[in-house]
């Protein structure tokens, strides 16, 4: 998701940053997602403004805040079993 690029990005910008700082200095870098694309400012603008302290900070605020886009096969784990009437799970099999 997200490229080693824009991790030296945000370890090269200084610090502490603003949530709007880094959308106004990087907003336009595009996040590849499993389902296409959003940009910083597209994935920063679901969030409450806050100030970054560390580059692992802003990255964190990235992550958490991706679209479902990012999710790939929703309601596919490989390692819960599958809920009770989900429509993700295997038909079962009468004996």
């Amino acid at each position: 998701m997200m490229t080693r690029r824009t991790r030296e990005m945000l370890s090269e910008t200084e610090y502490p940053i603003t949530t709007d700082e880094l959308i106004e200095r990087h907003g336009d870098r595009r996040i590849d997602l499993d389902d296409g694309a959003e940009t910083i400012r597209e994935i920063l603008a679901r969030i409450d403004a806050e100030t970054y302290e560390r580059p692992e900070d802003a990255e964190y605020a990235i992550y958490s805040s991706v679209s479902e886009r990012a999710i790939g096969r929703k309601g596919y784990s490989d390692r819960d079993p599958t809920p009770p009437g989900s429509p993700h799970g295997p038909d079962q099999v009468s004996f």
